[in-house]
């Protein structure tokens, strides 16, 4: 048996633990009592106990160790130890009690690795053993504690299992996969053998969490593992990173592999699935990255796969893509714009500008658009569609949104003191309509510079809030509260819904520039985009005039206000008032 190195034992251990005779008593019952409290107590004993020669030959076992290995102890004592031992380790073991015997050391339990025994049923078992010796009647002798290990050794695997596994999916985890992916990169630089990176985010994963419940996306994910492997089979290491994303690493694989793999698995993912009566539909978008062509470190091989991932996520679902070079310009620029934005809102480096609304029926200014503008000292001029998805994509836009509603209130309160107040739209972004603090915010730029609420105008884009229109109709609700103006940008652009229009809490709606555009039904759809407004008591906007001929057509059609370079581009607080003055 393989076997730690021991611990001295001493002679007179089990002597000085029995019981001492009594005074006058009879010698030969005594031995006889202390021969039987001798024999209770080692096999009383919760470890296996093995007394051993230095032949190797078991002279004495114990109740616990025949219960352990199998064997009866007329099986076990007289027989070499050796038969417990697993194949092949015989002759390593009888060297090593021949050098124990030579030179006994003292070890304990816990201080050595995990061994193994061989059961006579065939079975092996995880032991620990701890080794003792003394001298009887002039012979050496070995005591052997042997403590079953099974039940440590299961529980060690198991966090073992834990730690390098998703526990959902049996996958290997993102510790686990980075393991891989070093030791993959470390053979691609010495082999030059290319190595493909997949990572994979399902599409529409989260509607399914949303509207069937966690049970439903564990599942998904459960499917979608069982399908990776059922494609994959034992090529490359497959992992699952965590939430909807799993990465596959294929070592050995060019980009035309790669690109093979990839088909494979988003036709793989193309099929629904069922969850108890409902069929539970899903995609994935897959970003590529090559190494070592793209990278040669696993951080950036990892971004890379990002990036180009997000762009297969641009495209639509059930896309894969791979990494350009491009894509590291972009999100290099989009870096940049992030911080020169940051600084520029500490310093207020953003400045609001405003584009007039000139009312058809009267052509006087009814109200004002603000419109952001930027310039840095090192970039220039930056265009908002820009630098806008940068600051939601960042998450500065809250911030953004923050300044741009605090400087529209302070602008309307420095025209209502000057005798010549207006009213301004500002619009509200997408994260800022599902901040549960809106409400909140909005009251306390109205307060902080004493404008009345109707002065304030809040503009929701048609596509944002047929997001979740529910929301969207109670948020709105809450801020006509209020007293604030309402308004639906880019109306007919997205995807409208006229039952939740009519449940919007919105005084006019905003007509984009596609509408002023020449087509053979192009007037005809503009009229009954005003005329359904009208019939629902909603003033009409629209956006983009720019000739003479396009303000006479909304004229004609009754369209109640415009606004566009016809009137002026957007203009500072100086420049509005000044032109204000001449029109």
């Amino acid at each position: 048996m393989q076997t730690p190195a021991p611990y001295l034992f001493p002679a007179t251990l089990m002597e000085n633990a029995l019981p001492q005779p009594a005074a006058g008593s009879d010698p030969a019952n005594d031995s006889a009592l202390n021969e039987q409290w001798v024999r209770d107590a080692w096999n009383a004993a919760p470890d296996g106990i093995l007394m051993v020669d230095k032949t190797g030959t078991i002279i004495s076992s114990n109740a616990a160790m025949s219960l352990m290995s199998g064997y009866r102890r007329e099986e076990l004592e007289g027989h070499p130890v050796g038969t417990l031992l697993p194949q092949g380790m015989e002759s390593q073991h009888r060297e090593y009690v021949h050098n124990f015997f030579a030179n006994p050391r003292r070890h304990s339990m816990g201080m050595g690795r995990i061994l193994w025994m061989q059961r006579k049923d065939g079975r092996q078992v995880p032991v620990d053993i701890a080794l003792g010796s003394f001298v009887r009647d002039g012979d050496a002798l070995v005591v052997a504690f042997v403590r079953d290990m099974t039940e440590v050794h299961r529980l060690e695997e198991r966090m073992r299992y834990q730690a390098t596994h998703d526990t959902l999916t049996g996958l290997s985890n993102r510790w686990t996969f980075t393991q891989h992916l070093q030791e993959s990169l470390q053979h691609t630089q010495v082999c030059g053998e290319p190595l493909a990176l997949l990572l994979l985010d399902l599409d529409n994963f989260k509607a399914i969490n949303d509207g069937y419940g966690h049970a439903a996306g564990d599942y998904v994910l459960q499917e979608v593992a069982k399908r990776l492997q059922a494609v994959l089979r034992s090529q490359g290491t497959l992992a699952r990173l965590g939430g909807d994303e799993f990465t596959v690493l294929l070592p050995n694989t060019d980009a035309e592999q790669a690109e093979s793999w990839a088909e494979q698995i988003v036709l793989a993912m193309a099929t629904p699935c069922r969850w108890g009566q409902v069929l539970l539909d899903f995609g994935t978008s897959i970003g590529i990255a090559m190494a070592p062509l793209d990278a040669r470190d696993g951080s950036t091989l990892m971004r890379y796969a990002d990036m180009a991932m997000y762009r297969a996520k641009e495209r639509g679902r059930g896309n894969y893509v791979f990494y350009e070079d491009t894509m590291g310009h972009e999100m290099a620029e989009k870096v940049l714009l992030s911080e020169r934005l940051r600084l520029a809102l500490g310093y207020e480096g953003i400045k609001l500008c405003f584009q007039p609304q000139i009312d058809l029926r009267t052509d006087q200014v009814c109200a004002a658009e603000a419109l952001l503008r930027w310039t840095d000292p090192i970039l220039g001029e930056i265009a908002p569609d820009r630098f806008i998805p940068v600051a939601e994509a960042s998450g500065l836009i809250l911030s953004l949104g923050n300044y741009v509603m605090d400087a529209a209130c302070k602008q309307i309160s420095l025209w209502m003191g000057q005798g010549h107040p207006l009213r301004v739209a500002v619009n509200l972004s997408a994260q800022q309509l599902r901040q549960p603090n809106l409400l909140q915010q909005v009251r306390e730029a109205l307060e902080r510079h004493q404008v009345a609420p109707q002065w304030l105008e809040l503009e929701v884009t048609e596509s944002q809030a047929m997001q979740d229109p529910d929301n969207a109709c109670r948020v709105l609700n809450e801020l006509a509260g209020l007293g604030v103006s309402l308004a639906l940008d880019d109306f007919g652009n997205g995807h409208s819904s006229l039952a939740y229009l009519q449940r919007l809490p919105v005084q006019r709606i905003k007509l984009g520039k596609d509408f002023l555009h020449p087509a053979s039904k192009g007037k005809q759809l503009l009229g009954a985009m005003i005329a359904l407004g009208h019939a629902l008591d909603i003033q009409v906007v629209a956006e983009g005039v720019e000739t003479e001929a396009q303000r006479q057509m909304l004229q004609t059609l009754q369209c109640d206000c415009y606004q566009g370079w016809l009137s002026a581009k957007a203009l500072s607080a100086s420049e509005f008032e000044a032109w204000r003055e001449q029109v």
